[in-house]
């Protein structure tokens, strides 16, 4: 059964609400949101990338059974201070081939790394510390009764959870489920995210350009962040001002996506169609977040599904889109909600920032770890993302900043892009 779409009056804001703080804004988007994909069972090898739908538990124990760490020898119980000669049993243990009979007290069996204890067996000398002559071994005491030895179960016990509902599952996750029995796991479908360009000045990528018209750099840009996301990113194209050619879109995109990204024409402006629009059919809030670069954030649902709408500056829209749509994604994929992981460093810059937006400044850390910032903070300056790394996160009061000072750096990494 398909999950419940967003309710029209999901990004609504409160009476009199003018600036959202970025915080707030969060928190208002983790509320308003909730999983919109349905579920499917794929083989374990086929899952990675994909969100759990529902907890998995251990089919059984691992390790299955107790077992030796190491190549050695195998013997019963503590070894006493002093010299030691035992004599040995004959076979050995191996990983996949037990030795079923017991081993005696007072004797010793040849045992490999991963092969279960025999009966008898709960102590396991290293190769290294014992020497071998005519059907004995000869080693040097103290050694503690459980050495060099794994415990059945000491991992992961069987029914143990061992994943949780709403984890990204990675190469770690596969490893953990094959190694306690699970073939198969029930994930979310892949979130299909559409990504749509709005302007009369907007040009596609090869195409012939006036000096008053831009090259599309939002669409290419969105889409390949939402692979890199895991998302499918589904190419919604471009259409020109006016509201009758952006309604003919969207409603051709609700049967293609999960959730829309508009760039350009968010804000309040004559020429703000998305906005516009959106605001026709009762179910658009307009945020004005206090964020630089940004500000004008325009979320919707349409038909039932959710539109964000970004600045059309490109540096605006990719910041607005780590902080704001990335998370939301997550949520809507089946998903937890997942804030960038920042890290304290020392400032290799200086700025004196005013109160009242938090600032996001593009940056890259030196051989030494410091962060540095772009030249400019002129949010048209696209060549200052690909300069970049990170992000450097000045918060909403007022600051000075010196060189050598504690800033938050966010690297780019943490939020999904390579």
């Amino acid at each position: 059964m398909k999950p419940p779409r967003p309710g029209n009056d999901c990004f609504a804001l409160p009476p009199g609400v003018h600036w959202t703080p970025v915080d707030e804004a969060h928190d208002r988007l983790r509320s308003a949101l909730s999983c919109v994909t349905q579920v499917e069972t794929l083989k374990l090898e086929a899952a990675a990338g994909r969100f759990l739908a529902s907890e998995v538990r251990a089919l059984r124990a691992n390790p299955a059974s107790s077992n030796s760490a190491v190549d050695g020898f195998g013997l019963a119980g503590p070894v006493p201070e002093g010299a030691r000669i035992m004599p040995l049993v004959k076979g050995r243990a191996a990983a996949g081939s037990p030795y079923n009979d017991v081993v005696p007290e007072g004797r010793a069996l040849r045992i490999l790394t991963g092969a279960s204890l025999p009966p008898g067996v709960d102590t396991v000398l290293l190769d290294e510390n014992v020497s071998v002559e005519d059907g004995c071994i000869t080693f040097y005491g103290p050694a503690k009764k459980g050495i060099n030895t794994r415990s059945a179960g000491e991992d992961v016990s069987a029914g143990e959870a061992v994943v949780a509902a709403g984890t990204r599952l990675g190469p770690q996750h596969v490893a953990l489920l094959a190694a306690t029995g699970v073939a198969t796991v029930p994930v979310r479908r892949r979130l299909r995210v559409g990504i749509l360009s709005t302007g009369n000045e907007i040009r596609p990528v090869g195409s012939s350009a006036s000096v008053d018209q831009v090259f599309d750099a939002n669409r290419p840009m969105l889409l390949s962040m939402a692979r890199q996301w895991n998302f499918d990113s589904v190419d919604l194209g471009h259409v020109v001002d006016g509201r009758g050619p952006l309604r003919d879109r969207l409603d051709r995109a609700v049967e293609e996506v999960d959730a829309i990204i508009t760039t350009g024409g968010a804000s309040a402006g004559d020429e703000d169609h998305v906005s516009g629009l959106l605001n026709e059919t009762g179910t658009m809030a307009l945020w004005r977040i206090a964020i630089k670069p940004g500000r004008p954030l325009a979320l919707a649902t349409w038909r039932g599904i959710p539109v964000f709408g970004l600045p059309g500056n490109p540096v605006a829209a990719f910041v607005c889109a780590l902080l704001f749509a990335k998370p939301s994604f997550h949520l809507l994929a089946g998903g937890v909600w997942t804030l960038p992981q920042r890290f304290i460093v020392p400032a290799a810059f200086a700025k004196r920032k005013r109160h009242g937006r938090r600032e996001y400044l593009r940056s890259r850390l030196t051989p030494d770890g410091a962060a540095e910032v772009f030249g400019s903070e002129g949010s048209g300056r696209i060549s200052g993302l690909a300069w970049a790394n990170g992000l450097v996160e000045l918060e909403d009061g007022a600051c000075e900043i010196s060189p050598g000072d504690p800033v938050r750096f966010l690297p780019l990494s943490c939020c999904g892009i390579d």
